[in-house]
């Protein structure tokens, strides 16, 4: 038999002396379900006691004392079985074949049930269920090849006036062992289950930060590329382009052109480790604001009406892109997520920022379900990742009508974003 440290599980890992005893169902989130074997052990304890007095008394006729000190022990260490039942479990099995020897020597003059009284059964059973719901198979094997084992002894020591038992014990005990023992199991495997699914979860939601950071990289990529070969032209041509460019001038512009052309080369080196093999490149320039109204006007003929206020401040590239993939993850969202309502687009500049407000009303009728299940994921985590990239605020939620809103602050200077 093993000892009484519990079984080795994801949930307590090896047992402990901090958890070795825990209380059956300790680990249950409802208070009652964590109190019920507390109450079933108690309910057992203050019924089968003056019970099992009663009857080893008047119908079995053993002394008061002794009658008392067998139904104590019998009913007393079930209380002891929701923290360590297989303690408890040594006692009462111990007792259970002490009291049927004790009942050999007693005048029963009428047929009677031996070796164990009803109530040494009901226990017995409850007992077996607490050590099923806690013990390892093997313990629950040993547990009842030494219930088989006793009842058998016994049966060869039954007086001849009495009803036999033994066998009747040694059934139920072992089905309420396997009962119980699949029934943790069945808990062991859902909690598992339940816990490798958080954990899916976690990596899926990793794996779609990971993901949209790669792409706001290769985005980015050709935009810094953009400027890096303009710098790269400019320093190339400006001996031809100026008159009168003194040699170290020259120089400085060749060396300008060089160090522009090797960080290019680190760039698209960079940029290949971001790809993977199903990625192809972009062939067309990455787009800004001056794209947004032709995004609005595909929404709308897609049957979302949308109205649209442009900003005719100018903007950086990559401040540019950002706007325009947040507003277009937002109408996105509205057409995934609330298919008709009206929507509106808004840019403003005060100088120092852009802002990018989209904001819908609640659909003409509510849909049975988004329109699409199996979403990318990207949406809200690709504009954060875009807005914390220039440094910028980001406010999302539902609006008090059941609509929803977007505002994305983004700082059109390098000081604003530091």
């Amino acid at each position: 038999m093993t000892s009484e440290k519990g079984p080795t599980t994801p949930e307590n890992g090896p047992a402990n002396s901090a958890k070795e005893y825990r209380a059956l169902f300790a680990g249950a989130r409802s208070p009652w379900t964590r109190l019920l074997p507390w109450g079933v052990a108690l309910v057992l304890a203050v019924v089968l006691l003056p019970v099992q007095l009663n009857l080893l008394v008047s119908d079995y006729r053993l002394d008061g004392g002794l009658a008392s000190a067998l139904a104590i022990a019998q009913a007393a260490p079930l209380l002891l079985a929701v923290v360590r039942p297989l303690t408890a479990w040594y006692v009462i099995f111990a007792v259970d074949v002490v009291g049927a020897l004790v009942l050999l020597s007693a005048d029963l003059g009428k047929p009677l049930l031996w070796p164990f009284p009803a109530p040494v059964i009901v226990g017995y059973l409850g007992l077996c269920l607490a050590l099923g719901l806690r013990e390892s198979r093997r313990t629950l094997l040993g547990v009842w090849l030494a219930t088989a084992g006793a009842t058998a002894v016994l049966e060869f020591l039954r007086p001849g006036d009495a009803h036999a038992n033994g066998i009747v014990l040694a059934v139920l005990s072992g089905v309420a062992l396997v009962l119980a023992a699949a029934l943790k199991e069945r808990y062991e495997v859902n909690r598992r289950l339940v816990a490798q699914e958080a954990i899916s979860e976690a990596e899926r939601d990793r794996r779609t930060l990971l993901e949209e950071r790669t792409r706001i990289a290769r985005e980015l990529h050709d935009v810094v590329a953009h400027h890096m070969s303009v710098i790269t032209v400019q320093a190339d041509t400006a001996a031809y382009r100026l008159a009168d460019v003194p040699p170290d001038v020259r120089e400085e512009f060749t060396s300008i052109a060089a160090t522009a052309r090797a960080s290019l080369s680190e760039m698209r080196r960079l940029l290949g480790v971001l790809r993977n093999e199903e990625t192809r490149g972009e062939l067309a320039p990455q787009p800004g604001l001056a794209q947004i109204g032709r995004l609005v006007e595909a929404t709308a003929r897609a049957g979302i009406p949308v109205e649209y206020a442009p900003c005719e401040a100018g903007a950086p590239e990559a401040v540019g892109l950002s706007a325009y993939r947040i507003v277009q993850e937002a109408l996105a969202n509205v057409v995934r997520h609330a298919p008709g309502a009206p929507a509106r687009v808004a840019l403003s500049s005060d100088g120092a920022s852009l802002t990018v407000l989209v904001v819908n009303e609640p659909p003409p009728e509510p849909p049975g379900g988004p329109l699409e299940t199996s979403g990318t994921g990207h949406g809200l985590v690709g504009m954060r990742e875009r807005v914390r990239l220039v440094g910028g605020t980001l406010d999302t939620g539902p609006l008090p009508d059941g609509g929803y809103r977007v505002a994305a602050r983004l700082p059109l200077t390098e000081r604003d974003r530091t």
